[in-house]
């Protein structure tokens, strides 16, 4: 910002002009401030009103706006418009992280949420996903109670390990992510350096009406790099924006971050046989058995210019579909489909579409009416109510959307949740830490599963603690416990530090 030698003229909110922006209106030299100040109570007033509540999870985040570049043909498989050969769709992107409140550092160890927004030719199309491709949970039900046991005490209002860990180790369906989670990929460099992940099932289907089952992977094309645990606790205490400003920084740079943008597609009929449930989000779909599918680029070239027009408003959800995309029985997917349009509904409004950062680029020709801040109108001689017999939009059967496609196969689904050989809680999170971790990889996860669970965990937890780890690798646990008490006999004999250990004391953990 410039000083300018001409001002334009202060206007209020409703565009008249006003005498003064530095004093309020009183009874005299030394009298008080009158009430009919009207320009005074109009500042005060907004001011009282001018943040939305934060978000309860993903609080914590920033973002910018791009494009979805389609450079490969997966038309075989979906007919959105998106997704067709050679289209290029405007995009927003939002990071995040999941536990942190508004004002938490971005370093924190935490999953990063990756939440996307295409308008798109057909009505907006959201994708709201984390940089990793499973969670701690698989069933919605749990979701306030694993983000409770993540948050504050609600005694002191301090985070709290012991229920962290006590969550996890209750969970076991929770080891695949806390794995991802205590290693390298718990605190990404940047946001440009890491992945991001559609994480559950979603449904395409094509122009012919065939159904497949589909996994999103954005792929960074920065590379993936993190930060240790000590350089991250650092960097907190330095800069707690550090990630939201490495986005704003690199985009003015010119150094517009991109994702080759992937797909995993299986074959509507395999769900039902494969080795284990292929809609489990605490598990991955093996790369050997549905390889990787190039379908484009997206790319983020546009910062924000509001922050809380843009950003802070956005609102993502997994119902936000277009034809030729459904979901999935994916239990936690169906939940998110009600919990984040109710969230939006509460945190922002009841008309939180009509706002420029979530309204599509299509015309909008619904019967959604009134409530607060609406600002369009209906013309007045369309009629506000379906059926109707003058000219009002009539939805059209030929045109349903997949979004309840597989629900009418109760077998089917039945099926799915039927437990099979590789149902397991424990062993994608061992296959992890032993063929895709190197030697130094593995140090670290045992480094900082020692050090978050020295901040504060009791005896109790830890003993569960220890068997947690022993059922994802036997090796493994048995390197945590070893580290954990070492450094427990040494700070009572005061023998000194036992060997380094990364200490996750700045780490919410979720």
């Amino acid at each position: 910002m410039t000083a300018q030698s001409h001002h334009p003229a202060t206007t209020n909110d409703f565009g008249a002009p006003v005498g003064s922006d530095q004093h309020s209106l009183t009874t005299g030299p030394d009298g008080p401030v009158v009430l009919h100040d009207h320009y005074l109570v109009e500042k005060l007033a907004h001011f009282n009103r001018e943040r939305v509540p934060e978000r309860v999870v993903h609080a914590k985040g920033s973002g910018a706006f791009g494009t979805l570049e389609i450079t490969h043909d997966v038309s075989r498989y979906t007919k959105a418009a998106l997704f067709q050969p050679g289209t290029t769709t405007r995009a927003l992107a939002r990071f995040s992280t999941v536990a942190g409140e508004q004002g938490s550092p971005d370093t924190w160890r935490d999953p990063r949420g990756f939440a996307l927004k295409f308008y798109t030719s057909e009505g907006n199309y959201d994708l709201v996903g984390n940089n990793t491709p499973v969670f701690f949970i698989r069933d919605s039900i749990q979701f306030p109670d694993f983000i409770h046991s993540q948050k504050r005490r609600s005694d002191t209002g301090l985070r709290d390990h012991d229920m962290q860990w006590d969550f996890w180790t209750r969970v076991p369906a929770s080891a695949h992510q806390v794995t991802w989670l205590m290693g390298d990929r718990g605190i990404p460099r940047t946001w440009r350096h890491m992945d991001g992940f559609g994480s559950h099932t979603y449904q395409w289907v094509n122009a012919g009406g065939e159904r497949f089952w589909v996994k999103y992977h954005f792929k960074t094309d920065q590379g993936i790099e993190f930060l240790t645990q000590d350089d991250a606790d650092a960097t907190a205490g330095i800069d707690a924006d550090a990630h939201r400003r490495d986005l704003v920084e690199a985009i003015e740079r010119g150094e517009f971050p991109s994702w080759s943008v992937k797909v995993q597609v299986m074959p509507y009929a395999d769900a039902a046989a494969y080795r284990f449930n292929p809609f489990d989000l605490t598990k991955v779909w093996s790369q050997k058995d549905y390889p990787l599918i190039d379908v484009g680029t997206m790319r983020l070239d546009r910062n924000p210019e509001d922050f809380h027009a843009e950003i802070e408003q956005a609102a993502f959800s997994p119902s936000t579909l277009v034809p030729g995309i459904g979901l999935s029985p994916d239990k936690m997917l169906l939940g998110r489909v009600f919990a984040y349009g109710d969230a939006h509904r509460y945190r922002i409004g009841a008309n939180y579409a009509q706002l420029p950062v979530n309204a599509p680029e299509v015309e909008v020709r619904s019967y959604t009416q009134a409530g607060p801040m609406r600002h369009t109108n209906y013309p007045p001689s369309r009629p506000t109510y379906a059926p109707n017999s003058f000219g009002g939009p009539h939805a059209d059967p030929a045109a349903v959307t997949e979004t309840d496609a597989w629900s009418a196969d109760a077998e089917f689904v039945r099926r799915a949740y039927t437990l099979r050989p590789d149902d397991d809680d424990f062993g994608q999170a061992g296959t992890l830490v032993r063929e895709v971790l190197d030697d130094a990889a593995r140090d670290r996860l045992v480094g900082n599963i020692a050090g978050h669970l020295l901040a504060g965990v009791s005896e109790p937890i830890l003993l569960k603690a220890f068997a947690y780890w022993s059922s994802v690798d036997v090796t493994l646990g048995g390197r945590v416990e070893r580290v954990v008490r070492e450094v427990q006999r040494r700070a009572v004999t005061g023998d000194g530090a036992a060997e380094p250990v990364t200490s996750g004391t700045a780490a919410p953990g979720a």
